[in-house]
């Protein structure tokens, strides 16, 4: 099975919680998960996101299930990467 190595969605969050609060919730979901979040847009009641996760292996659903939990909507998913399991392997 393929694992996520890296993958950059675009969301729509409400200004609470913050930008910092956002990511670091983020990065408590799973080992080594790094957060790069850079705010797009802002309008009066919510901020447009580009959400950067790396990690050995994401868990997706997850991340999906975190960013609904903060209020937020995964507006698209504009770039993933992904590696079989043998090539995951090969690397450690």
């Amino acid at each position: 099975m393929a694992t996520i190595r890296r993958i950059i969605l675009d969301v729509l969050k409400p200004h609470h919680p913050n930008a910092y609060e956002f990511a670091m919730f983020l990065a408590d979901l799973g080992n080594e998960y790094v957060v790069h979040l850079a705010v797009i847009e802002v309008d009066e009641n919510t901020e447009t996101v580009q959400l950067e996760l790396k990690a050995p292996s994401i868990d997706f659903e997850l991340v999906q299930a975190a960013i609904i939990e903060m209020g937020a909507s995964l507006h698209s998913i504009d770039e993933v990467d992904a590696c079989s399991q043998i090539n995951v392997n090969q690397q450690d």
